[in-house]
């Protein structure tokens, strides 16, 4: 489990799930609770380190293996977060990329202080580029048919979309993950988060 006694070291924690998993609530609660025990928190996410409309989209705009494989910049994200992070340099930015304007967003360079923690928040983030990065990787473990966005969007088909709509492409790309990358393996924890009133821990690390 994340350890929150008093350490200099900068940890870095995963918060993985299928899209509509409740990463973002979660990690929210998460961080909420390390305050309260006296470390200091980075908040950020991998939607933050998109890449540009053009490249997300060159594979065909409904391509699951684009959104899979083209969402996002892992190397930029490494740059400009978890490897100075992880380096104990302390020298940081949380962002680099805005999708709703496809643009650079110029994030400002932020001193971590020692012994904070970082709690990001994204899918896939137990791809092999990223993996070796987490000290703690919580997956919350939503079917693709059951994640809470479907509440809001009941016309989805989400147990098979349609090839040619844009809910194939996120339903199967994260099908592709899940084969490719084995998450509920490689995470320290797995939750049960169907049920947001109710989250069950299904997976907790050997003591």
């Amino acid at each position: 489990m994340l350890d929150l006694t008093k350490d200099d070291r900068i940890t870095l924690v995963a918060i993985d799930g299928v899209d509509g998993a409740g990463k973002t609530t979660f990690a929210r609660e998460l961080a909420e609770h390390v305050e309260a025990a006296g470390r200091p928190v980075i908040r950020a996410s991998v939607d933050s380190f998109h890449r540009s409309r053009a490249e997300r989209y060159a594979r065909g705009r409904n391509s699951a293996e684009g959104f899979y494989r083209d969402s996002y910049d892992y190397e930029l994200l490494k740059a400009s977060l978890l490897d100075p992070l992880s380096s104990g340099s302390g020298r940081f930015r949380r962002a680099a990329f805005n999708v709703e304007s496809d643009a650079p967003v110029d994030s400002p360079l932020e001193d971590a202080v020692p012994g904070s923690v970082l709690i990001f928040d994204g899918i896939f983030l137990q791809r092999p580029e990223l993996r070796r990065y987490w000290h703690l990787s919580i997956l919350l473990d939503v079917p693709w048919e059951k994640n809470h966005h479907l509440l809001n969007h009941p016309e989805w088909n989400a147990g098979q979309p349609d090839p040619n709509s844009p809910q194939h492409r996120y339903a199967e790309g994260q099908r592709i993950y899940f084969r490719e990358c084995d998450p509920h393996g490689a995470a320290s924890i797995v939750i049960d988060n169907t049920d947001l009133s109710n989250p069950i821990v299904i997976k907790a690390p050997k003591t």
